[in-house]
């Protein structure tokens, strides 16, 4: 999947554990720790924005792009 979660490395940065966040945004540490493996299909943007709000950063801190290699494009 071409988007990644950085979540485990805002944490680090910001010297947080998974279970702090989850009680400071109000989400169970186990949708926490789906997120930062990126088993989940979406976010919603509340919560996006309490995570932004606690860690003090910008979503684009958590959610990264990234192009899939051409290898693995269809051509055509």
């Amino acid at each position: 999947m071409p988007i990644t979660v950085n979540l485990d490395v805002m944490l680090a940065k910001r010297k947080m554990r998974s279970k702090e966040l989850s009680e400071r945004i109000g989400i169970t540490e186990q949708n926490i720790s789906l997120l930062k493996s990126g088993k989940v299909k979406g976010i919603r943007f509340e919560t996006l924005e309490k995570i932004c709000d606690v860690l003090e950063c910008q979503p684009g801190d958590i959610l990264e792009y990234r192009q899939a290699s051409s290898a693995t494009q269809p051509t055509g």
